[in-house]
């Protein structure tokens, strides 16, 4: 099932670019949410890494 999301011209173009001959906005938007929600992992284990206190392994 499809829908209908409203888009700027500027922006339809913006994902015309980002995409491959053939693809399908859909695709191109899936990927995009894709790579910022690995993107927000990365930066949340990135914040753990160096905000966080870690105890070896062989300490517990």
């Amino acid at each position: 099932m499809s829908t209908t999301v409203a888009v700027s011209r500027e922006t339809k173009e913006m994902l015309r670019k980002l995409g491959e001959k053939g693809e399908s906005y859909d695709s191109i938007i899936r990927k995009l949410v894709e790579k910022a929600s690995w993107k927000e992992l990365d930066d949340r284990w990135n914040k753990i890494l160096t905000e966080d206190e870690f105890i070896p392994l062989d300490e517990l």
